[in-house]
């Protein structure tokens, strides 16, 4: 058992898989000499040489039209976008191509690829390099989402990304890249469609992803140690596909549902989940459903303004404290 930062957890599970399957492929802009703008794949060429770990043009387009390429035609490339947010310039691949090409073939071609990309907030980025893109990828259907929030999630579902046979948008948290946690040695797989629960309770549910998980967590753990509201804390992890057994079941056993998100409120991921849960589990509630998000607003820079959008620890502690004493 090794203690891992996120960024390295990263960098692991790329040679897990790489040193697994000589199909897997890696490119993307300063990923091999650099090793990543955010030091999260150092070491890969060293050990898997410039044909396999590929320094790209700066240009989005190039970078997905190649690995669309190399899926189509038996490898399984692994596609890194620096920031989520320039996702916008090679919007085309991800809303028209990658998700769309196995059902267009009958299944005689697929795209079996992975797109990882840093995305989020709490690094002072500004309003074109902070967002979190969950809600800009997960309406297309063929095209799987998944958001680690820990090390060991890193590895294990990247693993399964990448051995999955439909593309699959790998998204990463800025901020959570220095964070640590335990690891175990060997080989980790994961399953796409599994959310985690993390803290057991009773009185209300947090349905939360990425860097919105451990400020769940946090948040749960005051609620019971400064008002005995003992909540449950639910990892989502995988959006599409959806672990609905695991949200539900959650809900029904508390009554109460609080979804925790970075982005904007308008067609939030917890929109969404919000949805379901009034269509197969309206009657299992106590209360509304409560979503917890940023505002619809571009994110700001500047640091205060910035913790005053994102939902903090203080802020779901708040709302939830509210909410049921109402």
């Amino acid at each position: 058992m090794a203690e891992l930062t996120y960024r390295d957890a990263v960098a692991r599970a790329i040679a897990q898989e790489m040193t697994r399957d000589e199909n897997v492929v890696f490119l993307g802009e300063d990923v091999a000499k650099a090793g990543g703008v955010f030091k999260a794949t150092v070491g890969l060429l060293d050990k898997f040489g410039p044909k396999r770990v590929i320094d790209t043009p700066i240009s989005e387009q190039a970078i997905l039209g190649a690995a669309m390429g190399a899926a189509m035609t038996g490898l399984r490339p692994i596609a890194e976008i620096m920031f989520a947010d320039f996702i916008a310039v090679c919007y085309d691949y991800i809303a028209n191509e990658f998700p769309k090409t196995r059902y267009m073939t009958n299944g005689q071609v697929g795209c079996p690829l992975v797109v990882r990309c840093g995305g989020g907030g709490g690094s002072r980025f500004g309003a074109q390099h902070s967002q979190c893109i969950e809600n800009w990828v997960m309406q297309f259907p063929g095209l799987k989402v998944v958001s680690p929030s820990s090390p060991i999630d890193v590895i294990g579902l990247l693993a399964a990304a990448v051995r999955d046979d439909d593309p699959v948008m790998f998204l990463e948290h800025k901020s959570l890249y220095a964070t640590k946690g335990e690891v175990p040695d060997g080989e980790i797989l994961d399953r796409l469609g599994t959310a985690k629960i993390l803290r057991a309770g009773s009185d209300a549910t947090i349905l939360a992803l990425g860097m919105m998980v451990p400020r769940s967590v946090a948040a749960a753990e005051r609620l019971q140690a400064e008002y005995g509201v003992n909540v449950e804390v639910v990892d989502v992890r995988s959006l599409v596909p959806l672990d609905t057994q695991c949200i539900l079941g959650s809900v029904a056993k508390t009554g109460r549902l609080f979804t925790v998100e970075e982005n904007p409120r308008v067609l939030g991921w917890g929109a969404e989940v919000v949805s379901i849960v009034a269509d197969e589990a309206f009657y299992d509630l106590d209360g509304p459903p409560i979503r917890i998000t940023t505002p619809n607003i571009p994110l700001p820079a500047a640091d205060q303004l910035e913790d005053m959008a994102i939902p903090s620890v203080d802020r779901i502690v708040a709302t939830i404290r509210k909410s049921l004493a109402a």
